[in-house]
């Protein structure tokens, strides 16, 4: 909880702002937010999203680095009243991500004067939507003009199109975009072993990028994923190669032409994992699908996955698995060691919403 003002400190309008982003990565438009809830209220809390997720082009940044650029750019005092803290995304669960927040501020808000403390919800006016306001009805909304010309995207597509390309714009550009200590930051960044993952995987997206580039329509692709759960494990891949190459992700893989999703979600099984259960007793075993739609959910642009949920009876032994020659490396994990860093774009998500795991994780 941070420090209470001194009786000398100048009125503050609120008690508490508080100013919800991802900041991929913190540039001068989330400052000037910042700035301003720093002269209204006397405590401001930041909530940092996607705090867990696995590195990507879309979150490249994990939270401590993203805390310390945000540090970087203000003074003792200022960041004294600064509470900056990780928030868990939800992706197809509002009321968990509300909860989340709600639970957050509650713990961090100091009271006034022994009366309960009023706060805000401060943001950018185009991002500020009605609908992200809709979900905090019990907070005022409090509106900054935007800073025109600058885009996290943007930004990013810049600085992991190459690594020359990024260090001209680090050295040239970025002081338009970045504050200095984010782009001291985003230097170090560049000699690190995940910056040439990113580039590697951002040369993959201008290829998918250029191959669809005629199409009259952007394209809209659609997988099928295998939630397959048994005696407390799930049952997973380990990516061999761009994107995502180290991590976890569910069984799956692209619909054929003439294929049901359910056979395709099956086939995949069958020729990714090998799994040796009968597809009799894998239909039988079926307890749930649905459609996973979050816009950005994955790296290629607009995929739908249909996900199906397998809930195999328990046994002493776990079905065996066999190896595919030149495939992804497929285990039965413990449902205990799933981190949503540790696995590829939602398929944490996935998992969450037909098992109900919790959602409170540590502080990194």
């Amino acid at each position: 909880m941070s420090p209470s003002p001194d009786a000398d400190s100048p009125p503050h309008d609120f008690d508490c702002l508080v100013f919800i982003g991802r900041f991929q990565p913190p540039h001068l438009g989330h400052l000037a937010v910042i700035h301003e809830a720093l002269k209204r209220a006397r405590q401001v809390i930041v909530l940092v999203g996607s705090a867990w997720q696995a590195r990507s082009l879309r979150n490249p940044w994990r939270f401590d680095e993203r805390r310390r650029m945000l540090r970087t750019a203000f003074d003792e005092e200022d960041n004294a009243r600064l509470e900056i803290v990780p928030l868990l995304d939800a992706l197809y669960n509002n009321d968990v991500w509300v909860r989340d927040v709600q639970r957050k501020v509650r713990d961090i808000a100091s009271p006034s004067h022994a009366r309960l403390p009023r706060i805000g919800l401060i943001g950018a006016s185009r991002g500020q939507s009605s609908y992200y306001l809709s979900l905090f009805p019990q907070w005022e909304s409090v509106s900054v003009p935007m800073v025109e010309g600058i885009s996290a995207s943007q930004i990013r597509e810049r600085l992991f199109r190459s690594p020359a390309a990024a260090t001209d714009y680090a050295n040239t550009g970025a002081s338009h975009d970045l504050p200095p200590g984010v782009v001291e930051e985003v230097q170090t960044f560049f000699v690190a072993e995940p910056y040439r993952q990113l580039v590697e995987e951002q040369q993959l997206l201008d290829q998918y990028r250029d191959a669809w580039s005629q199409a009259p329509y952007p394209p809209i692709f659609v997988t099928v994923n295998a939630v397959v759960v048994q005696s407390g494990h799930v049952l997973l891949v380990k990516r061999t190669a761009a994107p995502g190459k180290g991590l976890h992700a569910l069984p799956g893989g692209f619909i054929n032409p003439h294929e049901r999703l359910l056979d395709a979600c099956l086939r995949e099984l069958r020729e990714r994992v090998r799994l040796k259960v009968p597809e009799p007793v894998l239909k039988g075993s079926l307890r749930g699908q649905r459609l996973f739609d979050e816009p950005h959910r994955s790296w290629r642009g607009r995929t739908l996955a249909e996900a199906f949920y397998f809930a195999l009876r328990p046994e002493q032994q776990l079905p065996r698995l066999k190896p595919v020659k030149g495939g992804d490396h497929a285990r039965w994990v413990p449902l205990a060691d799933l981190e949503p860093d540790g696995l590829f774009e939602d398929h944490f998500f996935i998992i969450q919403n037909f098992l109900g795991l919790p959602a409170d994780f540590s502080e990194p």
